[in-house]
């Protein structure tokens, strides 16, 4: 894609200033501000409602940047050689002497760390002097955004400034996995866990209930469209929108499809824009047919599950 170095200019300005910037990534859109400094996090905070206990995800160029605050490790470098930049989303060891803001760790000694691969937010974190805490650029426990307009939806003239950057190419966050110790997966995501499991060579076992929040990402409510949510339905009730994996033969009004042949990549990026079209009709509550439990089925069905608890 172009990038206009104007736009990025403008985004450096303000983010050197303490902002809050809008900035494009691969898996969806994230609400940025400077990492060491206090009160650049605390105005992503304040714009989310996000909850102080709920960590951020810090975005990093390349590993040389990283290496000033964090311990690396070799499960790391396996990982980083193989898969970054791209949808995945370390936890690591903070360094006793890093700067990264207390407000991005909400106190803790670990960090949550990625290497996002959109262009566009390359370009601008090479430009950049320090790293960027980048939660996803909507309202906390609200559903992601997958482009400019659904930042826009979510906080209006709230924010400062949007750096487009087109379409996200994936459409869901950032697959976590905590590499202190026995490597574990701490948030499904964008990236299959088999292909991690592949490069480790070894089974990773997944956290699905944490007694303590130690990553973004696992608050039971999340993703939510802000109506009731009914899963795995062989039948709806006229009223409701159906959500289905695959075109049906018969089409009605009220039936969204994720994919035209039910492919799961095709259906995980229209997950978030779905659920906003849905959202913004004329329907109440959502019925949402069986997703096969596989693959990127099984974080479509995180976030369903999750957006489902909404009440």
């Amino acid at each position: 894609m172009r990038i206009n170095l104007a736009n990025i200019k403008k985004a450096k300005k303000l983010l050197n200033k303490s902002e809050s910037v809008a900035i494009p990534t691969e898996t969806v859109y994230g609400l940025a501000g400077n990492a060491y400094s206090d009160q650049a996090c605390k105005k992503i905070f304040r714009l989310k409602k996000r909850p102080k206990n709920n960590p951020l995800i810090v975005h990093y160029y390349n590993i040389k940047n990283l290496a000033v605050d964090c311990d690396i490790n070799d499960n790391f470098y396996k990982l980083y050689k193989k898969f970054c930049p791209g949808p995945i989303t370390f936890i690591l060891e903070l360094k006793k002497k890093s700067k990264i803001s207390k407000f991005v760790t909400n106190g803790k000694s670990t960090l949550a760390v990625r290497f996002p691969k959109h262009p566009v937010t390359r370009n601008l974190l090479k430009k950049l002097n320090f790293p960027l805490a980048a939660p996803s650029a909507n309202i906390s426990s609200k559903l992601s955004a997958v482009c400019s307009s659904d930042v826009k939806d979510e906080f209006g003239e709230k924010i400062k400034y949007i750096l487009e950057g087109g379409r996200s190419s994936i459409g869901l966050e950032s697959t976590i996995v905590d590499l202190r110790n026995k490597p574990k997966i701490l948030r499904l995501g964008g990236l299959e866990i088999s292909q991690i499991q592949k490069i480790l060579k070894k089974k990773i076992i997944i956290i699905r209930s944490p007694q303590k929040i130690t990553s973004p990402g696992q608050f039971k409510v999340h993703y939510s469209p802000d109506m009731p949510i009914r899963l795995n339905v062989k039948k709806n009730k006229t009223s409701e929108a159906l959500l289905l994996i695959r075109k049906k033969k018969q089409n009605k009004p009220n039936y969204y499809y994720l994919s035209k042949k039910g492919d799961l990549k095709e259906a995980a990026k229209n997950l978030f824009s779905t659920l906003r079209k849905i959202k913004k009709s004329k329907y109440n509550s959502i019925a949402v047919s069986k997703i096969p439990n596989k693959g990127l089925g099984k974080t479509i069905n995180d976030r369903l599950i999750r957006a489902s608890k909404f009440k």
